[in-house]
């Protein structure tokens, strides 16, 4: 089906650069795929760093207005933009769906998710607030101002297209922050669809451009040097945000970096079985477990561990594997060969090892970059699939002994992004919710990403934190005005 069908206008496949729809410098293009069929869905300008260079003069030609527009206007403009991506949620999900491969419930599920984060920093703009006070020592006065850091780049990922550039944008321009976007290349046309969406909502030209490339390195790196770009924000692996800590260092660039996660879900022996086995399959399940808060790693207490394999492995055998289009599908196609491939490597790695396969195990046959909805057990330590993120529908499960243990197992990861504990004891549940090494945990749920709460981690899954009411000072400075 071409992209533009069912949808209420044509889809923008050229770059959004300083308020205009215009191609990319050198003319270059670059095929988006439905990773459902492999089919071209549309070709996207292939921004270059001339590209890059112009939409930062944009930017930083702005700056000063957008940061001194009022907090209110700015407030009210992303109001705006969200009632209109809702009234079009249809063909945002729609979008993604084509684009990403994620079931229509779940892409119609991202826009109201993505919305939010319009709907709460627009909120959130008039109440950036500062403090005055009188020195201890009786010989000034302290202001303490809070100010725009200045023109960013938001580098965001294929998993979520809408939700991560909304979580990114938004505090930016509540703080009043210009912003230029680089969407993966994978999933370019939603942000694109976006831009246009900002600029009905009456955003002046230049706060934001997007430019969507295949040659990200030669996009970036000019950015990166360029003095007058002030904040980079970073979703993805952290392989990759090591990369970009390294370009920000040499500038000490004000960064904030959303890296990869290897969530633990930890089941201990006084759990409700029945609400654990459904926090597991939200946790593992939502996005094809294309998501960096997935539970991947599932280490279940021994006295239970036989009962609630049991129960997983008949609740992934009976979802619906297909093309997100179609109605009832629960499982769309992974994005890509390579991811699939990935996937792949890390199942056949642990069965190697002496992993058993209770369900699925394998690709399917057939068009697009489909795999099986998979549970594993017995799970050897040395396992791959216990360090690496597999970003994808497959359960490793392994065994423990104890609550120390347990906690000890959980924390047994260079990554700490988000933690899932069902238990029925309070006590043990904040004990063990201390004690894990993560930004976030679940207790006795499933999903807990929530607009009005910080999303971030520890250890090597990144910097800083967004959403909540932290997610608004990644953009604003802070500056002490001694007075007499």
């Amino acid at each position: 089906m071409s992209v533009a069908d069912d949808l209420h206008g044509a889809v923008p496949t050229t770059l959004w650069l300083g308020g205009k729809q215009v191609p990319s410098s050198d003319g270059a293009t670059f095929a988006v795929h439905d990773p459902a069929t492999g089919a071209e869905l549309a070709r996207a300008a292939d921004a270059t760093a001339e590209d890059a260079r112009r939409a930062l003069d944009a930017a930083v030609s702005v700056q000063p207005a957008w940061a001194a527009t009022p907090a209110r206007e700015r407030g009210e403009i992303l109001h705006r933009a969200w009632e209109l991506l809702i009234a079009r949620s249809e063909d945002f999900a729609l979008l993604m769906t084509l684009e990403m491969g994620k079931p229509l419930a779940e892409a119609r599920g991202e826009v109201t998710y993505g919305g939010e984060f319009l709907r709460w920093f627009g909120e959130e703009a008039v109440r950036i607030s500062g403090r005055y006070t009188h020195s201890p020592s009786g010989t000034g006065r302290i202001l303490v101002a809070k100010q725009a850091i200045g023109p960013a780049l938001a580098i965001t990922p294929w998993n979520f297209p809408l939700a991560m550039g909304t979580r990114k944008i938004a505090p930016a321009f509540a703080a009043g922050c210009t912003m230029v976007v680089k969407p993966a290349p994978e999933t370019p046309l939603t942000m694109l669809l976006l831009g246009q969406i900002f600029a009905e909502a009456g955003l002046p030209d230049g706060v934001l451009s997007i430019l969507p490339t295949s040659r990200a390195a030669q996009l970036t790196e000019p950015l990166f040097a360029d003095d007058r770009l002030r904040k980079v924000t970073f979703t993805g692996s952290t392989a990759v945000g090591k990369v970009l800590l390294a370009q920000s260092a040499s500038r000490v660039l004000r960064t904030s970096m959303e890296l990869g996660g290897n969530a633990p879900f930890v089941v201990f022996d006084d759990a409700d079985l029945d609400a654990a086995v459904d926090g597991a399959m939200a946790a593992k399940m939502r996005n094809i477990g294309e998501a960096c808060t997935a539970a991947n790693r599932f280490h279940v207490d021994n006295r239970v561990r036989a009962e609630f394999t049991a129960r997983l492995t008949e609740r992934m055998q009976a979802l619906k594997v297909g093309s997100g289009l179609v109605e009832g599908v629960q499982v769309g196609p992974l994005i890509n060969e390579r991811q699939r491939n990935s996937v792949a490597a890390l199942v056949g790695d642990a069965v190697a090892k002496g992993a058993q396969v209770t369900t699925g195990g394998g690709a399917v046959s057939g068009p697009g970059w489909f795999y099986e909805p998979t549970v594993l057990t017995d799970v050897p330590p040395d396992a791959r699939i216990l360090k690496e993120e597999v970003f994808g529908p497959v359960a490793a499960i392994t065994g423990f002994d104890g609550e120390e243990e347990g906690i000890a197992a959980a924390n047994d990861t260079e990554y700490g992004l988000a933690a899932y504990i069902y238990t029925r004891g309070l006590e043990r549940a904040l004990r063990v919710a201390e004690a894990l090494e993560t930004g976030m945990v679940g207790v006795n749920r499933g999903i807990i990403s929530d607009v009005a709460a910080p999303f971030g981690g520890v250890k090597q899954s990144g910097l800083g934190r967004e959403a909540g009411v932290e997610g608004i000072e990644e953009y604003l400075e802070t500056k002490y005005i001694a007075l007499p």
